[in-house]
């Protein structure tokens, strides 16, 4: 009995470790009487791996990869009328100092949020954040990590 219960721990330990790593790690892993696989590549493109691949073509809209990444949030309120008119507000500020970067306004209960940019590293989310600051109109800026949109243009 005690045999069985250190062959299923074993067993199951093992699958566990497997799952935590992506295709690229797997193959590369080095195991005993096999060869050995080296893979050369951007590794953007490893961090790619595992990511959800969302477009819609129907409605002109372009295809975008969402993963993780970061963005900055230059408001947050609480759920009344008046954090959600102050959150699209604040939206607008940002879409006429920064026009290319994009805004999010949304609703997370239980607060109204305005998040900026889609930035695959936390160093460009803080350049941003202190562009931002510097304008002066912003004040209490972050940077959180969150889901972001990646265009595949």
């Amino acid at each position: 009995m005690r045999y069985i219960f250190i062959l299923c721990f074993f067993f199951g330990s093992t699958l566990f470790a497997s799952a935590q790593r992506n295709i690229i790690e797997s193959l590369q892993h080095n195991r005993a009487g096999e060869g050995i696989v080296t893979v050369h590549q951007d590794p953007r493109i490893t961090g790619l791996i595992g990511s959800l691949y969302v477009g819609n073509t129907v409605n002109g809209e372009r295809k975008v990869l969402k993963t993780r990444g970061y963005r900055v949030q230059v408001y947050a309120g609480n759920n009344s009328r008046i954090a959600r008119n102050e959150a699209h507000n604040i939206g607008t500020k940002v879409k006429a100092e920064f026009p290319d970067m994009p805004v999010y306004t949304y609703f997370q209960p239980p607060r109204w949020l305005c998040r900026v940019g889609d930035f695959r590293s936390i160093e460009e989310a803080d350049a941003t954040m202190r562009s931002l600051k510097a304008t002066g109109i912003f004040k209490e800026v972050s940077i959180v990590r969150e889901q972001i949109n990646i265009p595949l243009d």
